[in-house]
């Protein structure tokens, strides 16, 4: 279950957890003689109350369980702000292969029925990770969101910390690629026609849209974005590199720009070319600043994804700022496809009938088993929910047989997360090496920082855990320890 150190196999890791705390008497029962305490955490594990035993049915695919509430596997959301149900904080769950209870009341947290804790990575500290973790639960992680928010996960021992993941990567157990495409619909919806492109063009606007108002992150975009500006004309309206006011108060409201509000949509969908940039680069970290420049009919100027191009509805549908060798190279481009139409139009055939050739885009959208903004289909959230109760169920079955035959049945083998279920690469400058940045730049002080000191946390949390430590606040002892063997001082 934790992230695994010299010479443990994933059997061998169950066997870990389990010393000093006592895998029999976790799995036994849990009450005031349990021995081993955490910070942060109720002292004593409370049985569950008349909350589980009364929880209403969640309305799921179903299933032929005919068990109790208080026979259920419990499933706690440690990161209850995530918790997907209302107004309770627990709910019964009917999955397809058994049921659950899922709650986010943290009084359940050392009871024996509690089979897995869900985190949500962009709150998951390993600062603040409960400790010991105890050897009959599974750690689950829900991260949909940037790799910056959250360089732990990034890391072998940080990912290595979970046993199920649901990720943006596709090798994750729980893929969340195409969060941002509510489907092939979503592409296809027509294009401002050219000659509106080309008057808007006429009345002084600039091929290029730029629209950021985070700044200063991992992608380092606005560097390259200002360097390209020094070729080509970019209408800036964001907060970074701001050029440009939009025309109306009502459309400089944060709030309208971060929605798809028609007027902002009408607004930005005459520029030809919509700049991309994702806020950190890593494989299958894909946003709305690709697809809704896709689905507007502007052609998205992209970085971000390295596998990008797997996705794409076909061949020719957006430019690769890393096809090419400098910002200017890339803005003698643009001008072209700006003044020959023909070309331009080129990338937007995948708007026509038949035009979505991408057969592994088609078949993901048609596998997914949750929607976006579909109410006829479960959201990401509760899917993942169903995905654990599922994995919970067969693990409880699996060791109810290998306790019945006394051995003769192998017991589970716990299953762990692989690094490529995130593994981002270490932030890289967006324009130019990092040589070439001076001593004091913002950037190289904070994010490469961050990402290294991200490695340490993991393996300092990964330790704390073989060691069955109980109290959080040593968790910058072993820290100062892991910084003390890198330089060479230990």
């Amino acid at each position: 279950m934790g992230g695994a150190g010299p010479g443990r196999g994933p059997a061998g890791l169950w066997v870990t957890l389990a010393l000093a705390c006592g895998a029999g008497a976790a799995l036994a029962a849990a009450g005031p003689a349990e021995p081993c305490g955490t910070e942060g955490w109720a002292q004593d594990a409370v049985p569950p109350g008349a909350a589980f035993v009364a929880a209403a049915s969640y309305r799921g695919p179903g299933n032929n369980d005919t068990r109790s509430n208080k026979a259920l596997p419990i499933l706690l959301w440690w990161s209850g702000s995530l918790f997907p149900h209302f107004p309770g904080d627990t709910e019964r769950i009917d999955c397809p292969r058994g049921s659950c209870l899922v709650t986010r009341s943290r009084r359940v947290a050392r009871h024996r029925r509690t089979k897995a804790l869900i985190f949500y990575g962009t709150d998951f500290r390993a600062y603040e990770a409960p400790l010991p973790r105890l050897p009959h639960q599974t750690w689950a992680l829900f991260h949909e969101e940037s790799p910056m928010n959250n360089y732990v996960l990034s890391h072998s021992p940080g990912i290595r910390l979970f046993n199920y993941t649901a990720t943006f990567r596709r090798e994750s157990d729980y893929p969340l690629t195409l969060q941002w495409l509510p489907g092939t619909g979503y592409l296809r919806a027509p294009a401002v026609p050219l000659a509106e492109k080309d008057a808007w063009r006429r009345k002084g606007y600039g091929p290029v849209l730029y629209m950021q108002s985070h700044c200063d992150v991992p992608s380092d975009r606005d560097r390259y974005v200002r360097e390209l500006m020094k070729y080509i004309q970019v209408d800036s309206y964001g907060k970074c590199l701001h050029n440009r006011e939009l025309p109306s108060e009502r459309l400089r409201d944060t709030s309208t720009a971060t929605t798809e509000d028609s007027e902002f949509m009408t607004f930005i969908a005459r520029y030809k070319f919509h700049l991309a940039l994702e806020n950190a680069i890593c494989d299958d970290y894909m946003t709305e600043k690709l697809w809704r420049p896709m689905h507007l009919g502007a052609v998205p100027v992209y970085r971000g994804s390295p596998a990008v191009r797997d996705w794409m509805p076909n061949n020719l549908s957006i430019i690769l700022i890393d096809d090419f060798d400098s910002p200017r190279e890339l803005a003698k481009y643009l001008d072209f496809l700006d003044k020959n139409g023909e070309e331009y139009l080129k990338y937007l055939e995948y708007k026509n009938v038949g035009g979505i050739k991408n057969q592994f885009l088609l078949e993901s959208l048609e596998k997914r088993e949750w929607g976006v903004n579909d109410m006829t289909l479960p959201n990401y959230l509760n899917g993942f929910e169903c995905f654990i109760c599922d994995k919970e169920n067969t693990r409880v079955k699996e060791e109810q047989e290998h306790k019945k035959s006394r051995g003769k049945i192998p017991a589970p083998r716990p299953h762990i997360a692989q690094f490529k279920h995130m593994g981002c690469p270490m932030p890289t400058p967006g324009f130019g090496s990092v040589e070439d940045l001076s001593k004091g730049d913002s950037w190289k002080e904070m994010w490469l920082q961050d990402y290294w000191q991200s490695l340490d946390q993991g393996e300092a949390l990964t330790a704390m855990i073989h060691r069955n430590e109980s109290h959080q606040g040593r968790f910058w002892d072993y820290m100062h320890e892991i910084f003390l063997k890198r330089t060479g001082q230990h």
